[in-house]
């Protein structure tokens, strides 16, 4: 990751955090920044082998802790992949309702964004929706080649 890159995602995880009316730590700091500068939802394994690349040491616990808070603030949120394990991604923007996207080949799990369920704005009358997890399979682009 570039410098530039580096310091832009240290600067949205410390805003997003403190948006979230908490203190930015440096293990909330850190497993942020590795979700926010992801491609694909990471697994609490992912997260803590990035932390390791970069010199960041958290302890497995405090791992566990942070990505639960971060989901518990609404800056992050996490999946079940396909194989049953937990993923992460953070929120780049105020999404609530969402497909998740799993292939099939290489596991990883891609938040569709774009994708809105129709369903959201179809629900009968007096059906409120608070969430959504629609999940979809198949080969992601990197599988596909």
């Amino acid at each position: 990751m570039a410098m530039s890159e580096e310091s832009g995602s240290a600067k949205t995880a410390i805003k997003m955090i403190q948006e979230a009316g908490a203190r930015a730590t440096a293990a909330r700091l850190t497993v942020l920044r590795i979700l926010l500068s992801a491609d694909h939802a990471l697994t609490h394994s992912d997260v803590e082998q990035a932390a390791s690349a970069a010199g960041d040491l958290i302890e497995r616990v405090t791992l566990y802790r942070v990505l639960e808070w971060l989901v518990d603030q609404g800056v992050a949120h996490k999946t079940l992949g396909l194989d049953r394990v937990w993923r992460f991604n953070a929120h780049h923007e105020a999404i609530s309702n969402h497909a998740h996207f799993n292939c099939t080949d290489c596991g990883r799990v891609y938040c569709m964004e774009s994708l809105n369920p129709v369903f959201a704005i179809t629900l009968p009358p007096h059906f409120q929706l608070q969430q959504a997890d629609v999940s979809l399979q198949g080969l992601c682009p990197c599988c596909t080649d």
